[in-house]
């Protein structure tokens, strides 16, 4: 008896670590082959679409706004006292124009 329970032992030992062998050998190749399947997904993908682009913006808003933005340091200067009153017309003027 003592030798066929030693042959049932040797035999699960056996069985155990062929099973764990097979399933980590089947693992590494599903990753393998998971991962040849997403390189070559990605040279097969669709290019994202581009974000949506700001709304439109008329190029009179912005212009207008740089003038406004410019006669403000205009008068920062003005008032600074590094332009005189005549410069200050001047700049404006031209500004303006």
């Amino acid at each position: 008896m003592p030798g066929l329970l030693r042959g049932v032992a040797r035999t699960a030992v056996v069985a155990g670590t062929a099973t764990a062998v097979s399933n980590r050998v089947s693992r590494r190749q599903a990753g393998r082959w998971a991962r040849q399947d997403y390189a070559q997904q990605e040279q097969y993908a669709q290019p994202e679409p581009p974000p949506p682009s700001a709304p439109p913006t008329t190029a009179t808003d912005d212009d207008m706004s740089r003038k406004i933005e410019q006669l403000k340091q205009l008068g920062d200067l003005k008032a600074q006292g590094v332009l005189t009153d005549e410069e200050f017309e001047e700049q404006k003027r031209r500004l303006l124009s």
